[in-house]
Order: structure tokens, then C-alpha cells, then sequence
């Protein structure tokens, strides 16, 4: 049975009301950790701890010093990748090779970071011959990080890196359905030289995070998950202003027209749905088809959906694994019984799997809505599970006015071979991603966030770096004299 700590202040120790939380496997619904369950005065401690290191030690490190920081952490992960994809696939339900995929993506997201610090210099302004005139980036201090369950230690690399990297202390809150990866991350970094504070980890409910939120000694505060509680986040941070960034998810259309190689849309319409068993905030779940070949797109996915190996995660042949919790298996049940009440065509899947190895844990079948409608729920809201729902439309403008007519703007996709209008589309697309002829990928050089309801500001890429950082011009005057204007 795996025991988590807190971290705070340098220290492992236990939350002051010594309370735990059990974490269960949702793919047999055991018990597979007892994690410590933090309390607000738990995050005030070490909202503490990270002030003193913030306003202490901290701030002496050099550029130098932190890039050094980011690779070595990078060195670690790697280091430990097996034990850490193992903890991600045990907590979270995903296949192994989705895992290790995401240990390299979080090694690639230090490693670029660190060398994206290691070129920092101010910029010098022009400006009379005694006056040094300097544009400078400063860290914004205390940082309040509190990340999502569907990509635990991934989404919080994408936000540690930065804020460390740029002179900040750290406050970490991950989910309490997926704390174990982020744990073992903090035992990495306890490994580490670093003075007291500057990393901290505090594990538990929503009363940690709407303290990181609340608190007046937090500087910024960084959340990917809900849009409910990323509307609290907001509006608790107005106390003092804080810096927010805010990765709120999106409802993602992919957008098949029919000039466009279809064996390669057909494959990638199930990558884009179904990684993860869809609990992805950029997954593709909006198929839309231009009419002359719906039906025929319809057929080929059809075919292939019952052949896709639902499983435990660390079986080879598995492909798909359960969805997390038992709240988000209910909520897609719903939403797809919602569906069809409104008029949707169930054409494969939208139940547990039959079969005695699915009656515990979190399980679902691939699912497909057909004839789905712009107007009807499961199109507008995010359903954040293994299905699909597939739309008609018979112009490109239709495609683009309906792709468009949602509250979020995360990430998009159009398939044609005809470049003139990928471009079109791509430019039209109010998206913060778009992909033409392809789904999902990403690079730590491209920013990431939405528009709309998906968010505010970027993660990953200059801009991700920027977001932790204060933009403070420097003026010396090396020569002042006596201007002689008032009561000369």
C-alpha cells in the first residue's frame, strides 16, 4: 500500500489533522494508496514556506543556477521513468505506453524550459548616452499550481518548469484522484539542494486550492480543470489581484470534408477520441462530415470500434483502458442517454462491456452518436469520455458557423487536401490549436490555451515562461543634474 506525505518547508510530513484519503484503482476499484488529505492550515504552512524562500534565499539564484535545476530534474525523470509511468497507469487507468509516452514529454518539457532560461538577458532600450534604460522579467513570487486528474505529472511539468525556471517558489495541488505521480516527482526534487521552500506540495480537497486561490501571500495562481471551479479560482483571486492562468477544456471539432485522405481521417478520428478512453480536454469528440461522405465515414468506424481491445493498462494488447472515477462513468452514461433522447442514433457502444473482468472498475465501451444535431447538448458540452458524436454539414461555411458556435476554444481539426481552403479554415477557426490533417500533437516550443470559455493565457512555449514573470523597466541615470523648473 503506498503512504503519501505532504512537503513543506524542506520537510515530509503529515497534514496537522493527520487525515487521509483513500485512492482507488479504476480499473478494479481497489484501494491502492492512502494519501495525506491536506487542510487549509496545511496550504497556509506552506504558502509560508514558500513566501520566506521566495523573499529569502531564492531570489540570489542566477539564471545559471536554475537552468542547471530544470535539467537535473529532467536527468531524474528519466532516471525513474518505468517507476513513474507505472504510478501514472495505476492511478489514472491509461495504458503504459500512453505513459511512458507522457515520461518523455515531461523530461522534453524540463530540458526545453531550461534551455529557453539559460539564453534569458534583459534588453537594453536606446536612450541618452548617461542613462542606462533596461526592459527586464522578474519572477511574480509565490506560485499557487493546481493541476488536473486525467494527466497528473504532464499538465504539472507544464506549469512547474516555468515557474521554477523563472525565479519562483512553488505551491502544488493535484487532484485527490491522481496524486501519486506528482509525489513521486516531489521526491525527486527533495533529492535536490534546494533551500527550504521554494517546492512545495500539498496534497487534498478544494479547500487547498481555494486557499492558493484566496491567499494574499500567493502571487499567482495557475489551475487546469473545470470551468466551475476555474470560475472560482477567478473570482476568489481578485483579493489581491493575482496573476490567473486558466486551462478550462474545450469541446474540440474535427472536421472532415470530402477531398480529404479518408483511410488517415477514419484512423485518426479514433486517436483523437478515444486516448485516454477520451479524457483528454483537446480530444476530437465533435466528428463533423461533410454529407456526400457521412454515411461511408459512419460504416468504416463502424467497423472498427468493436474491434478495439478494452483492458487493464498494463496488458500489451490493451488499447483502451477505464475512465477514472466512478462520478465521470455515471456523467458519461448520462450525457449519452441525454443524447439519444434528443434524437442521436446510437450506432455502437454506450454501456459497460459485458464480460465478468469489467464488472468492477470504471469501464465503458467506445461509443459513436450518429446524426447528431449543432442544436442538441451532447455537440455543445464537453462530454470528456470515450465517444464520439458525428454531425453532417453540406458547405464549408456551415462547418466553420458551426464549429465555431460553442462557448469554448481549445483545439481543432480540419482533414482536405486542398491547401487553399485548410488555410481558410485554419485562419477562421476560432481555436487556440488548429491541425490540418492530423490530431493531438504538440511541442513545448508551441503555446497551448484557448480561447473563449478554455481559458486565459498560454502554457508551454516563450509565452509559457512569460506568464511567470513581471515586466519591469529599469532607468538609471548615470549623470542626473538640476533642472531648474520649479521655484528656480
Amino acid at each position: 500500500m503506498i503512504q503519501t506525505q505532504l512537503y513543506i518547508d524542506g520537510q515530509w510530513q503529515s497534514p496537522i489533522d493527520r487525515g487521509t484519503r483513500a485512492i482507488v484503482s479504476p480499473a478494479d476499484e481497489s484501494v491502492i494508496a492512502q494519501a495525506a488529505e491536506a487542510t487549509r492550515a496545511d496550504a497556509r504552512l506552506a504558502i509560508a514556506a514558500a513566501r520566506k524562500a521566495f523573499d529569502g534565499p531564492w531570489r540570489q539564484t542566477t539564471i545559471r543556477d536554475r537552468a542547471k535545476l530544470l535539467n537535473k530534474l529532467a536527468e531524474l525523470i528519466d532516471r525513474d521513468a518505468d517507476k513513474l509511468a507505472h504510478l501514472e497507469s495505476l492511478n489514472t487507468g491509461k495504458t503504459l505506453t500512453e505513459s511512458r509516452t507522457d515520461m518523455g514529454d515531461i523530461a522534453a518539457t524540463f530540458r526545453y524550459f531550461a534551455g529557453l532560461v539559460a539564453s534569458e538577458s534583459g534588453a537594453v532600450n536606446e536612450a541618452p548616452h548617461h542613462v542606462i534604460s533596461r526592459t527586464l522579467r522578474e519572477p511574480v513570487g509565490v506560485c499557487g499550481l493546481i493541476t488536473p486528474w486525467n494527466y497528473p505529472l504532464l499538465q504539472a511539468a507544464w506549469k512547474i518548469a516555468p515557474a521554477l525556471g523563472a525565479g519562483n517558489t512553488v505551491v502544488i495541488k493535484p487532484s485527490n484522484l491522481t496524486p501519486l505521480t506528482t509525489h513521486h516527482f516531489t521526491q525527486l526534487v527533495a533529492e535536490l539542494d534546494l533551500p527550504p521552500g521554494v517546492f512545495n506540495l500539498v496534497t487534498g480537497g478544494a479547500e487547498v486550492g481555494a486557499e492558493l486561490a484566496e491567499s494574499l501571500d500567493v502571487d499567482l495562481v495557475s489551475f487546469t480543470g473545470g470551468a466551475f471551479a476555474g470560475e472560482s479560482i477567478m473570482k476568489a483571486a481578485t483579493g489581491n489581484f493575482k496573476r490567473i492562468g486558466l486551462e478550462l477544456g474545450g469541446k474540440n471539432p474535427n472536421i472532415v470534408f470530402a477531398d480529404a485522405d479518408l483511410d488517415a481521417a477514419v484512423d485518426y478520428a479514433l486517436n483523437a477520441a478515444f486516448f485516454h478512453a477520451g479524457q483528454v480536454c483537446s480530444a476530437g469528440s465533435r466528428l463533423m462530415v461533410e454529407d456526400s461522405i457521412y454515411d461511408a465515414f459512419i460504416g468504416r468506424l463502424a467497423e472498427r470500434l468493436p474491434r478495439i481491445v478494452i483492458g487493464n493498462g498494463f496488458h500489451g494488447e490493451t488499447q483502451m483502458g477505464p475512465v477514472q472515477s466512478a462520478q465521470q462513468h455515471e456523467k458519461i452514461l448520462g450525457m449519452v442517454q441525454a443524447g439519444i433522447a434528443e434524437g442521436a442514433r446510437l450506432v455502437h457502444g454506450g454501456k459497460r462491456p459485458a464480460g465478468d473482468v469489467y464488472k468492477k472498475g470504471y469501464w465503458l465501451e467506445p461509443t459513436l452518436l450518429a446524426d447528431v444535431t449543432a442544436e442538441m447538448k451532447i455537440a455543445k458540452e464537453e462530454i470528456f469520455g470515450p465517444v464520439i458524436t458525428a454531425e453532417r454539414f453540406r458547405s464549408e461555411a456551415e462547418a466553420l458557423r458551426a464549429a465555431n458556435d460553442t462557448p469554448y476554444g481549445l483545439a481543432a481539426a480540419v482533414w482536405t487536401r486542398d491547401l487553399d481552403k485548410a488555410n481558410r479554415m485554419s485562419r477562421a477557426l476560432r481555436f487556440g490549436t488548429v491541425w490540418v490533417n492530423d490530431y493531438h500533437p504538440y511541442f513545448p516550443e508551441a503555446p497551448w490555451g484557448g480561447y473563449k470559455a478554455s481559458g486565459i493565457g498560454r502554457e508551454l512555449a516563450r509565452i509559457g515562461l512569460d506568464e511567470y514573470t513581471e515586466l519591469k523597466h529599469s532607468y538609471i541615470n548615470l549623470a542626473p543634474k538640476a533642472m531648474g523648473w520649479f521655484g528656480a
